[in-house]
């Protein structure tokens, strides 16, 4: 240390230095007490980087694996012990856990292989004694083709991968992805936030822009019995009939869109990489804009997303806006066909009476279209 009478300059030359007084020479004071360390703490001392050396920050701890609790009672019923039996034929290794759901079409079954955790689906035992028993099959190994197909044909969206199907007793697993279902009901109460909202559909932009070879997908619907359909039972006027048949005849050269078939809320998962699109059985080739419109009718709380999902639909110009909103009718026609029924209660009364609502406006923007052609 220097004393306060000298700098730390080099002397000069030719002048006569004085030297060092011991009676000057400062005894170095008692050092200030540091503060105490809280007992059983060691710190430390800090790292200095040397030139050309990253500081790595320290990892944070990582959680624990959840452990599912195996849920011997729902596993033990006949109808799930019916489907384990079909699993194992194609998984030996499957050990299940839980069952997600069972209703009287399909049951999924959580479980582990080794330690990768997957999802096994099956038909439930009540669907293949049903009426509907041809139809659900029928849906069923299309979803099964669907899958296989997406091994050869990677879409562009996330979504579960295949881990073994069986077409002829209709079981498909697949693995599980982490994350929370976008909504729980099919015209959920609460929509999502603003952020997911526009991951969902930067998803679906992205699968209707994707082109796969043609003849990998088939076109699941059939736009002009539908509208016969919903013109018998008295769903649309013959009014709205044929200005949905004239915007059909101006849409009939224009390209076919890949969608999802059912993008609604429910068959998607917020997983931490981003939106998952769960039940492929109703991809195909449809009319520009169908998930668009399967996603505005349930979205009826939220304007904004309302509001983008319109914006989306007319990118494409005059005859992107007319396919959306054919089929936005028809989706409408279906919700309504599915809810308008007797004996609904108090609440399923008020989406009703919004369904309408939502009809209505459609069809107004059905004859300004047709208007303006």
């Amino acid at each position: 240390m220097y004393t306060s009478a000298t700098s730390p300059t080099a002397p000069r030359t030719g002048i006569a230095q004085r030297p060092p007084s011991s009676v000057a020479i400062r005894r170095p004071g008692p050092k200030p007490a540091l503060p105490a360390r809280p007992a059983g703490r060691i710190e430390a001392p800090a790292h200095i980087p040397r030139a050309g050396e990253r500081l790595l920050r320290p990892r944070a701890p990582q959680p624990a694996p959840v452990v599912e609790r195996i849920d011997t009672a729902a596993l033990a019923t006949p109808a799930v012990r019916a489907a384990l039996a079909h699993i194992t034929r194609i998984c030996p290794a499957f050990s299940a856990r839980q069952v997600l759901r069972e209703d009287g079409a399909h049951i999924l079954i959580t479980g582990l292989i080794g330690r990768t955790a997957v999802v096994a689906k099956c038909l439930s035992p009540q669907a293949v004694q049903s009426d509907r028993r041809a139809l659900l099959v029928e849906r069923f190994r299309r979803e099964v083709a669907i899958y296989r197909a997406f091994v050869r044909h990677r879409p562009p969206v996330r979504m579960p991968r295949l881990v073994a199907a069986d077409h002829d007793r209709c079981v498909l697993v697949m693995e599980r992805i982490p994350g929370r279902p976008a909504a729980v009901e099919r015209h959920p109460a609460d929509a999502p936030t603003p952020g997911e909202v526009r991951a969902i559909l930067g998803s679906i932009r992205s699968l209707n822009l994707w082109r796969p070879p043609i003849d990998v997908f088939h076109q699941p619907l059939d736009y002009q019995f539908e509208i016969g359909r919903y013109h018998s039972v008295g769903q649309l006027t013959d009014r709205d009939a044929g200005d949905l048949r004239q915007l059909l005849h101006g849409l009939s050269h224009s390209g076919w869109q890949l969608c999802h078939g059912d993008a609604l809320l429910s068959n998607i998962m917020l997983a931490p990489s981003g939106p998952v699109l769960l039940d492929w059985e109703q991809a195909g080739w449809y009319l520009p804009g169908y998930d668009l419109a399967v996603l505005w009718s349930v979205l009826y709380g939220d304007t904004a997303a309302r509001r983008q999902i319109s914006q989306l639909a007319q990118v494409g110009g005059t005859l992107a806006r007319d396919a959306f909103l054919v089929n936005l009718v028809l989706v409408l026609m279906r919700e309504l066909r599915l809810y308008d029924v007797p004996g609904a209660g108090e609440e399923q009364r008020l989406m009703i009476r919004r369904l309408y609502d939502d009809a209505a406006l459609a069809r107004r923007a059905v004859r300004a279209a047709v208007g303006t052609r």
